[in-house]
């Protein structure tokens, strides 16, 4: 299995912290924030990453990271040239995947749960099939006070009903957060379908509900805590919850 950490954007609601830096240097903990889906990934087995950032800040981060030999992987670096969403950072991952399982995080999320148990669900299911089909992907589900910041699920007796991107309406607790698995032959096929959306991005969302159309999609409820860091309060609650269970220099190196 290969790891894909998305880490571009404008950081646009996290000014004036990102004036001049990417979000994903800022520190969480004692770390840079990047450290974290990097631990996450090194941790669950998965040696091989790809890092997908803007054109701005591309410099730093590849200053960072280096080749990966510090923290026990190695990096490839994609630059992702214009902000057509996350489906479209997700696109230049195709020739590195090469048709393998892979599992994107996005680099601005911070959680408490590991991978490895996943990935090993993830790949069972790839072999044994879905009631009766290959699945495509595999979802993450969180209850959180303030949904309509995310993506959202709508269940209906435990099953994903229908996914709206940051809906107006309060319409589910459930956010669809920044982890996700996918099955390298064939969604990339599924991609290539997407249209922009009226924001001009190729959207998440739009993706995940093609496959559940499909049948090829299955959820999971995270446990354990979880927050993204794309806004001050997020960002000050990112380091509250890794201060606060004493994780902040668990980065897998």
């Amino acid at each position: 299995m290969r790891g894909v950490i998305l880490a571009g954007g404008s950081g646009s609601r996290l000014l004036p912290l990102t004036k001049v830096t990417n979000k994903h240097l800022l520190g969480v903990g004692k770390e840079p924030m990047l450290f974290h889906p990097i631990g996450k990934l090194v941790r669950a087995g998965i040696k091989d990453i790809l890092v997908v950032t803007g054109t701005e800040h591309a410099g730093s981060i590849f200053q960072l990271l280096g080749s990966g030999i510090e923290f026990g992987c190695e990096f490839t670096f994609k630059v992702q040239q214009e902000a057509n969403g996350i489906c479209g950072a997700l696109s230049l991952a195709r020739d590195f995947v090469r048709g393998d399982p892979f599992v994107v995080i996005l680099g601005d999320n911070v959680f408490q749960e590991e991978l490895r148990g996943y990935a090993s669900i993830f790949n069972e299911r790839l072999l044994g099939g879905l009631h009766g089909s290959t699945p495509c992907g595999m979802i993450f589900l969180k209850r959180v006070d303030d949904p309509n910041r995310h993506g959202v699920a709508v269940l209906e007796n435990g099953k994903i009903k229908r996914m709206i991107e940051k809906p107006k309406e309060d319409i589910s607790p459930f956010a669809v957060i920044g982890l996700y698995f996918y099955r390298g032959q064939g969604v990339f096929d599924y991609i290539d379908s997407l249209r922009p959306s009226a924001r001009g991005e190729l959207e998440i969302t739009e993706l995940n509900t093609l496959l559940l159309e499909h049948g090829k999609l299955w959820h999971q409820e995270l446990p354990g805590y979880w927050t993204d860091a794309g806004t001050h309060e997020s960002l000050w609650k990112a380091n509250y919850l890794l201060n606060s269970t004493k994780l902040e220099g668990n980065n897998g190196r």
